[in-house]
């Protein structure tokens, strides 16, 4: 296995994990500071999605 498969698939996992984190947060914390959370944890997850992105160039071989 290449390092960039495995720092793949660590970063798909936080992504999961983040989004669960806010579905858990948001269903069981009702207060302002659990939605103030739920928010943080999803900007994480849209940004960990954008840095996911960018590996597709990542690993291949450069054009000639």
């Amino acid at each position: 296995m290449k390092l960039i498969t495995a720092h793949r698939i660590l970063i798909g996992a936080g992504i999961a994990f983040f989004v669960f984190y806010a579905a858990i947060i948001v269903a069981r914390d009702h207060t302002p500071l659990g939605l103030v959370q739920a928010v943080v944890s999803l900007a994480v997850a849209v940004g960990l999605v954008f840095y996911y992105r960018t590996l597709k160039r990542w690993g291949s071989r450069p054009p000639s």
